[in-house]
């Protein structure tokens, strides 16, 4: 069975990712001290992970470190970079390292974002499912989780689940012809 790519991700109601700087405040708004808005038990089904350079970068300033280390992590790099550990560092093409990772044995592949990866797989037709945290505000603007100009693309609601704090979780998955 082929490995699938899930794209696992918070956006504001109105569709960003981040406000303007790349601030994430927004994501602060939902924190409730327990509640990890099954994102443990998400990582377990989990051995890859994909995300942008500028992701990377933005993770670790806020962490102190790399949290997904444990993992065999790509960071997409239009420049090379030399790898550390289990992160390795692709200037390469996008799709043919995700068709690669696809087809080899393994759990799911996690796409961390940002919205360049993310727009980049769905113009390739590349992601199987989404995981959706709708933090309950508007930002108005800043960067856009999905961009204009790409396929249009079948779901399948899978689950919803509602918490506490406001958040909503919408999980869908494609619908192949």
């Amino acid at each position: 069975m082929e490995r699938k790519v899930i794209l696992y991700i918070a956006t504001s109601l109105d569709g960003y990712i981040a406000a303007p700087d790349d601030n994430l405040d927004f994501l602060s708004t939902v924190e409730q001290e327990g509640e990890d808005y099954g994102y443990e038990k998400f990582m377990e089904t989990v051995d890859t992970v994909i995300m942008g350079r500028r992701t990377y970068e933005k993770v670790i300033s806020l962490v102190g470190y790399f949290p997904h280390a444990d993992k065999c992590s790509y960071i997409i790099s239009r420049k090379p970079r030399p790898d550390a550990g289990s992160v390795k560092f692709h200037d390469g093409d996008l799709k043919s390292l995700v068709t690669k990772l696809k087809s080899e044995k393994g759990k799911n592949i996690f796409c961390d974002g940002g919205a360049e990866i993310v727009n980049g797989l769905l113009k390739d037709d590349l992601i199987d499912e989404f995981i959706l945290s709708i933090v309950p505000v508007l930002l108005g603007s800043g960067i856009k989780l999905f961009q204009d100009d790409r396929p249009e693309m079948k779901l399948g609601l899978a689950s919803t689940k509602q918490y506490p704090k406001g958040l909503v979780q919408l999980h869908y998955k494609r619908s192949r012809k």
